[in-house]
């Protein structure tokens, strides 16, 4: 049919922006702060050895001993702890066992024999963790670490958007609730988006929450593409304008931007990727000055790897990311909470959505 045919064609419907509420908590004391011993110290020189280059000396005093009980506590609890890209070099190089992209880190973590996962990331990361690990314990160290992509969108909204577009597939990326992805037909990372979309053999589907990320696939398919006016608030706030400032201040410079940046952003970028993909092109390229058009904390962390690139960090911090600490880390394990849990029937139809991803493969951005 025409349509088919038609590259790139969007729809899109505005959201309400209804947000999931969040469980009110009382709010809770810090742990009591822990004393930078010689003993600590010694434990810990060989780490801070690794990342001296983006953990200033003046402050590992303060991260070391948190490091140190946490690495303690995590073999008494029989816990992992998954750290996404965004975390902070001291979480995640200091104390993560597993570190990654959020569904990366899910089904590493599935394939673990550990019994506690703590997850060092927003609430829906946690939430794919239990729904791929039903018979573990996870928790995240603070429960509004949240995300503005997954309270965007809810599973009344899904419905109400197969109401008005009958038959079209349902395509969800991994940043919303579990009851979104519950209400889905398929899961999609910003890696493997594409080849989703077009697995589906439909003439239209509905994508959602990004909208960005729901453009940059329509650019790249004949698929006609329902979008929703979700947004990353990390990656909104970039612009071309930006980018070209970069360019001008750094002569030579690469710029490698995330899909959930604006398109404008995307068009001025000389590769675009998941975070796994940046991680891996940064590895492929060895680019002489580069900037990471993302969370900044991600620049810190590829750093550590790559002593040879100079990184130029656009420092946009994600809010809801940075909500977790090594005291909350440490708190988290010490009195187990918050254990996060999902509805059986819930977790059975998200398992399903992100099981018919995973049939699809990591695809090529990514």
């Amino acid at each position: 049919m025409l349509m088919a045919r038609i590259r790139g064609l969007v729809i899109l419907i505005v959201s309400t922006m209804d947000s999931h509420l969040q469980q009110q908590t009382v709010p809770e004391p810090e742990p009591p702060r822990l004393d930078y011993t010689p003993a600590v110290a010694a434990r810990t020189a060989a780490l801070y050895e690794r990342v001296r280059s983006v953990i200033p000396l003046m402050e590992w005093p303060v991260h070391a001993p948190y490091v140190d009980a946490i690495r303690r506590l995590k073999a008494e609890r029989g816990a992992v702890v998954l750290a996404h890209n965004y975390q902070t070099p001291e979480i995640f190089h200091g104390v993560a066992d597993l570190c990654g992209d959020s569904l990366a880190l899910a089904r590493q973590a599935a394939e673990t024999d550990a019994e506690v996962i703590v997850v060092c990331g927003v609430h829906f990361m946690a939430e794919t963790a239990k729904i791929l690990s039903p018979g573990r314990t996870v928790l995240i160290p603070d429960l509004e670490a949240g995300c503005s992509l997954a309270s965007s969108v809810t599973a009344a909204d899904v419905a109400l958007l197969r109401e008005r577009h009958p038959g079209a597939p349902v395509v969800t990326y991994v940043n919303t609730s579990a009851e979104v992805k519950a209400a889905s037909d398929i899961c999609c990372t910003s890696s493997n988006a594409v080849e989703v979309v077009e697995s589906l053999g439909a003439e239209r589907v509905i994508f959602l929450p990004d909208e960005y990320l729901g453009r940059y696939v329509a650019g790249r398919t004949g698929v006609e593409v329902v979008l929703w006016q979700g947004h990353c608030e990390v990656h909104e706030r970039f612009s071309a304008e930006d980018l070209r400032g970069y360019r001008a201040s750094y002569p030579g410079v690469q710029i490698y931007a995330h899909p959930e940046c604006p398109p404008d952003v995307l068009a001025e970028a000389d590769y675009v990727g998941s975070t796994a993909g940046l991680l891996r092109h940064v590895d492929a390229v060895r680019p002489e000055r580069v900037v990471l058009v993302t969370e900044c904390s991600m620049s810190d962390n590829v750093a550590v790897a790559h002593p040879e690139v100079e990184f130029i960090r656009p420092c946009n911090l994600c809010p809801h990311m940075k909500r977790i600490t090594l005291p909350k880390i440490l708190a988290s394990l010490e009195h187990m909470r918050h254990e996060v849990t999902v509805d059986a029937a819930v977790a059975a139809g998200a398992r399903r959505a992100v099981a018919r991803m995973l049939e699809v493969g990591r695809g090529a951005g990514g």
